[in-house]
């Protein structure tokens, strides 16, 4: 990819910056990368009717799907301190969406880009749901 690292990192730290977070105080950065080299950034979004709100990572992809792209090849998520900020159990299905069953990169970071978690999306979502399950009930 000829996307670095630590331009992928800058990109959610700057969603990340931008978040509006009032309620929860933990504002929330993603980046996804596309197959084609393509970032795209996304902050959580809060809202009086909280939880309700919309998390980083949908807000990427959403991102990613509005200029046309469909495939995965990278995520990293940044978070307000030290401790790891994993994508929530709607993201994972989320990002699982257009990262395929065999998974694709996920890097975890703290508030200053620090690499905490080198995972996948296969294994943040093992046995995962997919577009394949719903062909194979067609049948």
């Amino acid at each position: 990819m000829a996307t670095d690292m630590k331009a992928l990192i800058d990109a959610a730290i700057k969603a990340r910056d931008a978040a509006y977070a009032p309620y929860s105080n933990h504002p929330v950065g993603a980046a996804v990368l596309t197959t084609d080299g393509s970032v795209f950034a996304g902050a959580n979004v809060e809202n009086a009717a909280y939880p309700l709100g919309t998390c980083a990572e949908a807000g990427a992809i959403s991102a990613m799907v509005l200029a046309g792209e469909r495939e995965i090849a990278h995520v990293v998520v940044v978070g307000p301190g030290e401790a790891t900020c994993t994508p929530c159990g709607g993201c994972r299905q989320k990002i699982r969406e257009f990262a395929g069953p065999a998974g694709k990169p996920i890097t975890i970071c703290d508030k200053d880009g620090n690499i905490l978690l080198e995972t996948t999306s296969a294994e943040l979502l093992p046995h995962a749901f997919g577009p394949e399950n719903i062909d194979e009930a067609k049948g």
